[in-house]
């Protein structure tokens, strides 16, 4: 069973792919492409949010990665790493009432469903590097 914010996670993932592509996609294909694959509101929005903010803070996302991706560059990444290392990025960045764990676990189940075999152990370890570089952990634990 896939759950709400897994699948506006997955959709959103599906159109930073798409953009990454295609860069001419319009407000009406995008709004076309969400409400095609999520049936409630709720989830519509957020895919939308965590698209349209993943996009708007794009320039200082990419940044964070070529810093945190040792020996990386980003057109070197395959384009499902990347857009996930994108989004995951933002929501450890901009979306705080998501817990750090929540975002690196979904980010792995997103990497086993639509990348290679090495996608989730490469989009963890960069993600486990800047979440603990923006979200420190607590000195006692």
């Amino acid at each position: 069973m896939i759950y709400r914010r897994s699948k506006a996670r997955e959709v959103a993932l599906q159109l930073l792919y798409r953009v990454d592509l295609n860069p001419s996609l319009s407000k009406a294909q995008v709004a076309e492409f969400i409400n095609a694959r999520i049936n409630d509101q709720i989830s519509r929005d957020f895919a939308l949010l965590l698209y349209q903010q993943t996009m708007q803070n794009l320039s200082q996302i990419d940044a964070m990665l070529v810093q945190s991706a040792e020996n990386w560059r980003l057109p070197r990444m395959a384009a499902v790493d990347r857009n996930l290392l994108r989004l995951g990025t933002f929501e450890l960045r901009h979306q705080k009432e998501t817990p750090s764990e929540v975002v690196l676990n979904e980010s792995i189940e997103l990497a086993k469903r639509f990348g290679t075999a090495d996608s989730p152990s490469f989009v963890n370890g960069i993600l486990d590097k800047i979440c603990s570089t923006e979200r420190p952990k607590p000195e006692n634990a």
